[in-house]
């Protein structure tokens, strides 16, 4: 699985119907919010839909293979969960998919992008206050070689979307 979301391939709107199952289709309904917060969420999902955890997990590979899905993760409300910033730096196109392998490793970014521009690894950072913010920056900036720019909010805007799909 590649640890890069390429605009041009992960948006990319498709032409192909995609048959889709019962389970999958009220997965797809039902837990865009709302996901179960357990100790075993699969298991939890598993229950409430009447089916086993390895079907569930069968089903969330599938949709994510097929691009239905980009990703299962939370969407954190930054200004609760203490301090966040969009980020960006320059990596040298041979290493660029081993960096952006090294961010991911990061429990405190979700997810990164690549963007035609100097600036081509983009990523958002969470933590729960600025000095482990910065902190993360420090390592990331060590670990790498590479300056890491940050780009904190100035205005916000309500971005946490849902879908609710119409299958008939």
């Amino acid at each position: 699985m590649s640890a890069l979301n390429s605009p041009t391939t992960t948006h990319t709107p498709s032409t192909n119907t995609i048959e889709l199952s019962g389970l999958e289709k009220a997965i797809l309904s039902d837990y865009q919010k709302g996901f179960p917060l357990t100790p075993r969420p699969f298991f939890t999902l598993a229950n409430q839909l009447g089916c086993t955890e390895a079907e569930v997990l069968t089903c969330l590979q599938r949709l994510q293979q097929l691009g239905v899905i980009t990703r299962i993760g939370p969407v954190f409300n930054h200004r609760r969960a203490g301090a966040s910033t969009l980020a960006a730096l320059r990596a040298p196109v041979e290493q660029l998919q081993n960096i952006a392998e090294l961010i991911n490793a990061y429990d405190e970014v979700n997810h990164n992008y690549l963007r035609e521009h100097d600036l081509n690894l983009w990523f958002v950072i969470t933590a729960p206050d600025a000095d482990h913010l910065d902190a993360v920056i420090r390592n990331m900036e060590t670990a790498t070689g590479l300056k890491v720019r940050r780009f904190p909010m100035v205005r916000p805007y309500h971005i946490d979307l849902g879908f609710r799909p119409d299958f008939d």
